[in-house]
């Protein structure tokens, strides 16, 4: 991909074409890390953790699989 800085405001910002971004799996929320070696610019996607489509499926199978230990264990000794 070529491209041009563009000014903005009082800056100058550098467009990424969608297939870029699709590419890179980012979107325009995605935090990026930014460096310079050399003559060169690497835009890198920083870990966020998990994603929350996949947190919740792991949570709804762990909640299926272990929840009524997980109840057990959060009522304590003696309050079954």
């Amino acid at each position: 991909m070529i491209t041009t800085l563009r000014r903005q405001g009082r800056g100058q910002v550098l467009p990424i074409d969608q297939a870029t971004m699709d590419a890179m799996g980012i979107d325009q929320d995605t935090p990026l890390q930014v460096t310079v070696t050399g003559n060169t610019l690497v835009v890198t996607p920083v870990p966020m953790g998990v994603p929350k489509a996949q947190l919740k499926r792991s949570l709804a199978k762990m909640r299926e699989r272990y929840g009524q230990t997980l109840r057990n264990l959060a009522a304590g000794p003696g309050d079954e």
